[in-house]
């Protein structure tokens, strides 16, 4: 998987209608399989319908699937070896084999609430499958056993098929973010602003799409093997920025004097522009890989960050009172730089990880 591929016209369609893409594919699989089962008038044909849509219903991303789908297949392997048991004892006995169901759906129950839970319901789902099919009936418990497994294997393929990537979700997702903290910040710093916008709508809104990436990290790193304390890394870079840039806004709007200081002070409008324009290209490099542009980005950070360095140098020894109000302003304004430089590298890294490995990879075996 090439982690820095630009993200498609196409899979930007699918990926924004992800809902009613899972449930095309849900759609889909289910008419297909019944015609194969008719077709081929397999016994017990109910039951790979059934099985495709338990498997398949609380599949999300491909990082999920193979590790769920392994357990939905090991539950019903294992609960079909139950059943059977089941009903070969009772063809012995009837108590025994109560107790042996009774033994089963204990160890299914208590791993239910375990690490695998999927694996644990599909034991108990399955032993009732198979108990089902009557008193000795072997025949039947066995086709059902093997149209449950049928029914795995074609969720498995079904949902092999163009899979949902959690790494692509996150990329959107990211960049959407992004944007909107360039909206966020330009509406706060916009030299057309009389007085300070009110937006905590918007700025709601911002915190509840940082909140919602946290589902996508467990999945995303499954796929890309990127350990998952780089997402979070990200993210927590994220809610930094963010708190940062509202006490920045704080600080622009805190006086009319220093306001209007600000305002006019063409390092500090300088800055303003390189942070919305490196929002704006780390939002696109999210969405269209990164095309050597982040060197730039970073060049231009630090410049901007010792311009900042040197203006608070040149307050500190005015010792203005008008101009210590300016102060943290400026000091808010380099940990933005800073923040955005970070931001930029673990964003980088994580795209450009499959091309380092790449390239590790060769110069070992030369």
């Amino acid at each position: 998987m090439r982690l820095d591929k630009k993200i498609s016209s196409l899979d930007n369609v699918i990926y924004r209608n992800y809902r009613i893409t899972h449930a095309l594919r849900i759609a889909v699989a289910f008419l297909l399989t019944f015609l194969i089962v008719r077709l081929t008038e397999i016994p017990e044909g109910t039951w790979p319908l059934i099985t495709l849509v338990v498997v398949m219903g609380p599949i999300s991303f491909w990082g999920n699937v193979v590790q769920r789908v392994l357990e939905r297949i090991s539950g019903t392997v294992l609960g079909s070896a139950s059943g059977l048991i089941a009903l070969w004892l009772e063809l012995y006995s009837l108590p025994l084999m109560l107790v042996w169901c009774g033994i089963v759906m204990f160890i299914s129950g208590y791993l239910t609430l375990g690490r695998r839970p999927y694996m644990a319901l599909l034991i108990g789902i399955t032993l009732a499958v198979v108990c089902g099919a009557g008193p000795g009936d072997m025949n039947t418990a066995l086709w059902r056993s093997g149209d449950v497994i049928f029914g795995s294997l074609l969720a498995l393929f079904f949902a092999s098929i163009y899979p949902q990537r959690a790494f692509i979700h996150w990329r959107m997702q990211m960049a959407d973010y992004l944007m909107s903290l360039n909206k966020l910040y330009s509406a706060w710093l916009s030299p057309n602003m009389l007085e300070r916008p009110h937006l905590h709508g918007k700025l709601k809104t911002t915190m509840s799409q940082m909140v919602k990436m946290r589902s996508l990290f467990a999945p995303a790193s499954k796929e890309s093997h990127i350990p998952r304390e780089v997402f979070d890394a990200i993210q927590t870079l994220s809610r930094n920025l963010l708190c940062t840039l509202e006490l920045l806004a704080d600080a622009y709007w805190s006086s009319r004097e220093s306001h209007f200081l600000m305002l006019n002070a063409r390092t500090l409008r300088s800055a303003q522009l390189l942070m919305l324009g490196t929002l704006e290209k780390l939002s696109l490099m999210l969405l269209n890989g990164t095309k050597g542009d982040e060197l730039k980005i970073n060049t231009q950070l630090n410049e901007s960050a010792e311009e900042l360095k040197a203006l608070m140098a040149e307050m500190n020894a005015a010792d203005n009172h008008l101009e210590a109000q300016v102060y943290g302003y400026v000091w808010l304004s380099m940990q933005v730089a800073e923040q955005l430089k970070s931001m930029g590298d673990l964003i980088t890294m994580t795209m450009q990880k499959e091309d380092a490995q790449i390239t590790r990879g060769k110069t070992t075996k030369a």
